[in-house]
């Protein structure tokens, strides 16, 4: 008996136009998840320092009202000290702090909507790239039964080759899948933490600020 190659290179090769097209579908889509991922990834360790650095410029205006900070921290501060320029006749402190609040909030969400782009990706594979294997497998056994049934040989040697062939394509869809929707979950969860964060350190930085620069 012949042996035979299963390897993934003469798998492709020996495929059908169709499953071929699944085949580099999903790989073009896992190129693309890994590539969100790095990004995403890096995006959100530049975003914790830049937390980091608007949790120590609430710290040391206490003592140094006159710190200006750089990055994210500078822009959330600025967005704070605009709004408190503009004060409101007989506004109550209170609704100063919220309208700093909700300038601040503004510039943050416009930071975050940026940082979150395409990460929607990353759920569409992972939901997705299952089903696209799953297409290549049901076309791949397709092609097997008829070539089976144009030679009229059942054996192991003839049918194999097709079978796996096709199973191939749905092991490349789990392959693309999995990372996929891990990533996803664990970078939405980080993106969610980050916000949190920054939303009470604005809420204190806001009450903070608005002492300092004497708001009515």
């Amino acid at each position: 008996m012949n042996d035979i190659n299963l390897s993934l290179i003469d798998l492709f090769i020996q495929a059908t136009g169709v499953v071929q097209g699944v085949l580099l579908l999903l790989l073009a889509a896992s190129l693309l998840c890994w590539s969100v991922i790095i990004e995403k990834a890096l995006t959100l360790r530049r975003l914790g320092r830049q937390a980091g650095s608007f949790e120590q410029l609430r710290a040391s205006l206490a003592s140094r009202p006159q710190t200006r900070g750089d990055g994210l921290a500078g822009e959330l501060h600025q967005a704070g000290l605009a709004e408190i320029a503009c004060p409101h006749p007989g506004e109550h402190p209170s609704d100063a702090r919220d309208r700093v609040e909700r300038s601040m909030r503004e510039s943050l969400a416009a930071v975050l909507m940026q940082a979150e782009q395409r990460l929607g990706y990353l759920a569409t594979i992972g939901s997705a790239a299952p089903f696209i294997g799953l297409f290549g497998t049901v076309w791949g056994i397709m092609h097997a039964f008829a070539g089976i049934a144009r030679h009229h040989d059942t054996s192991l040697a003839a049918v194999a080759p097709g079978i796996a062939e096709a199973l191939a394509a749905t092991a490349i869809g789990l392959v693309t899948a999995i990372p996929a929707a891990i990533a996803y979950n664990k970078l939405a969860g980080d993106f969610s933490m980050f916000s949190r964060r920054m939303n009470l350190g604005i809420a204190r930085f806001a009450r903070q600020l608005v002492d300092l620069e004497g708001a009515p």
